[in-house]
């Protein structure tokens, strides 16, 4: 089976800097000025780089800090042919029916081109900023409850649904998605792992050691075999990959470098409160670090860095190393059983070239990968169906 590899829209905006890009944690004083804004061209230049290079789509985060995912990548669809938007949002912001139709719409206008990943949300405080004050197991509980009626509206005909977030009657959309919209979905906590299994095409996971990984697969693919069901499995991780390894650590130490101390220890206390479980886990992973200024001090496993977790929720690792390096640790999770890759890298525009170029060729030549849109892709897709119409 062929890799699907994803890169990343900083609807943050951009730089050379981990603080102030992305989910990077607002420290005192407020975040430092953004180099590169989240303007159209730029965003632009990024997603036609993306689909240049092979990538098959690109994840759009959601939040404060960041561009609403569903304008941006409207926006963007006309500067892109073949590139795919994963579209990340917050159930529970708006209804479910309403839901289903944007997306049915954004199905049919960009030609097939939506994913959605589903963001339930682990900081109480963002969350309020929102008007969601429920408690972190009640909201995976709404959530599976929201993504019921979003499929049961992609029928095509009416679908009625009574719980204990939701009650709707005859939820519908005009023509169901064609093709249908995959579902990315992430989540460690037990409260989490029975909703994607029910719902999700796709499980995604932050970029832990490979043991670990195997570990939460594991336990993802014995729910979805509960609900009699087979999910897909995918890695969300950053990428510092150049010609050779010593260039690569160089450039994860000048990261390192530009971060102040003071910076550090206000985003750890924010990102030790969380009520996340997968973002605890991403804590813990640089919980030892003591400042000794050496990026790889913060090396938790060969190529894997948890230096961008020091200021940043979410996805805190990366895979850091010469290109073979890179390809290697990408092949070791593929042996776990991880097919899509979401990756990013600080600047996005520069980073996605260094990999596109230096790694995605290598992956080529291992019959790994297969870029998309090509009659190689195609006849790879055709004996994949051939082979899910056989089982």
């Amino acid at each position: 089976m062929s890799l699907t590899f994803h890169w990343f829209l900083p609807t943050s905006g951009d730089g050379r800097s981990i603080i102030g890009r992305g989910h990077s944690i607002p420290v005192a004083g407020g975040a430092r000025a953004v180099s590169r804004p989240p303007d159209l061209d730029y965003l632009g230049q990024i997603a036609r780089s993306a689909e240049q290079l092979g990538f098959t789509g690109v994840l759009t985060p959601t939040g404060t800090w960041c561009e609403d995912a569903w304008l941006v990548t409207a926006a963007l669809i006309t500067q892109t042919k073949r590139l795919k938007f994963l579209v990340a949002f917050r159930p529970g912001l708006i209804s479910p029916t309403l839901a289903a139709q944007m997306a049915a719409t954004y199905q049919r206008i960009s030609g097939g081109r939506l994913m959605l990943n589903v963001v339930t949300g682990g900081q109480a405080e963002e969350q309020r900023r929102f008007g969601d004050h429920l408690p972190h197991d009640e909201r995976y509980a709404r959530t599976g409850e929201f993504l019921d009626i979003v499929r049961g509206a992609w029928r095509g005909r009416p679908y009625d649904f009574a719980g204990q977030h939701y009650n709707v009657s005859g939820a519908t959309v005009l023509a169901p998605p064609d093709p249908p919209v995959d579902v990315f979905f992430g989540g460690s906590s037990p409260a989490a792992g029975p909703v994607a299994a029910r719902y999700a095409d796709v499980y995604l996971t932050w970029g832990e050691p490979p043991a670990q990984v195997a570990e939460k697969l594991a336990w993802m693919r014995r729910l979805a075999g509960e609900e009699g069901r087979t999910l897909r499995f995918g890695l969300r991780v950053h990428v510092i990959t150049r010609d050779t390894a010593q260039e690569a650590w160089a450039e994860a130490g000048r990261l390192l470098a530009d971060l102040d101390p003071a910076e550090i220890a206000a985003a750890q206390q924010v990102l030790g409160s969380t009520e996340s479980v997968g973002q605890d886990r991403m804590h813990a992973l640089h919980s030892a670090y003591r400042a000794s200024g050496a990026a790889g001090d913060l090396e938790i496993y060969p190529n894997l860095w948890a230096g961008v977790g020091l200021v940043r929720g979410g996805a805190g690792t990366a895979l850091v190393g010469s290109h073979a390096e890179v390809a290697d640790r990408i092949e070791e999770y593929a042996a776990l059983g991880i097919t899509e890759f979401i990756l990013s890298g600080y600047p996005h525009l520069e980073e996605a070239w260094w990999l596109g170029e230096g790694v995605l060729p290598i992956l080529r030549r291992r019959g790994l990968w297969t870029p998309p849109g090509t009659a190689e892709a195609q006849r790879s897709r055709t004996v994949e169906y051939a082979s899910m119409r056989a089982t």
